[in-house]
């Protein structure tokens, strides 16, 4: 027997149509959810996601470009820019320009800006390990995959 939530296809129209079958229902509201719960957490220590997400791009000693970030974390060019720039006027991050590349604007953590990425990512893994208390490790990985497989599907679209 095939669980709905496994169809092979959706249907050729709309008629019918259950979220509660499409997978991208389901992925969403996880990622929703997610979001919620972390935001909630973040405030807690005066962050917010877009700032964990710009944390969690960059590397202690390594610079990291606003458009590398932006990219990584999903956010359009000017809005990270933003983000980046409150950042810098919190203490969080520096920026300065590439040397080979004066256009190119590289970010790095200040110290309370490592100390910041810790505390966030204290938080962000303890929402992780929640998330998934009942999904054995191997299902993680075989879900990482098949979430990465729809991704370069749709990137080939």
């Amino acid at each position: 027997m095939i669980d709905n939530a496994l169809r092979d296809s959706p249907p050729p129209d709309a008629t019918g149509f259950d979220p509660h079958d499409w997978p991208f229902f389901w992925m969403t509201q996880a990622v929703g959810r997610y979001l919620q719960r972390l935001e909630t957490a973040l405030k807690r220590v005066e962050l917010d996601v877009s700032r964990w997400r710009v944390l969690m791009c960059l590397k202690e000693g390594q610079a990291t470009s606003v458009s590398e970030i932006a990219e990584l974390a999903i956010v359009k060019l000017p809005t990270m820019t933003k983000i980046v720039q409150r950042m810098q006027a919190d203490g969080l991050v520096t920026c300065e320009a590439r040397a080979s590349d004066g256009r190119v604007t590289e970010v790095s953590l200040t110290d309370r800006g490592l100390a910041a990425r810790q505390e966030a990512w204290t938080i962000a893994n303890k929402l992780y390990v929640q998330a998934f208390r009942t999904i054995a490790d191997d299902d993680k990985h075989r879900l990482n995959r098949l979430v990465e497989s729809i991704f370069n599907n749709l990137s080939e679209w």
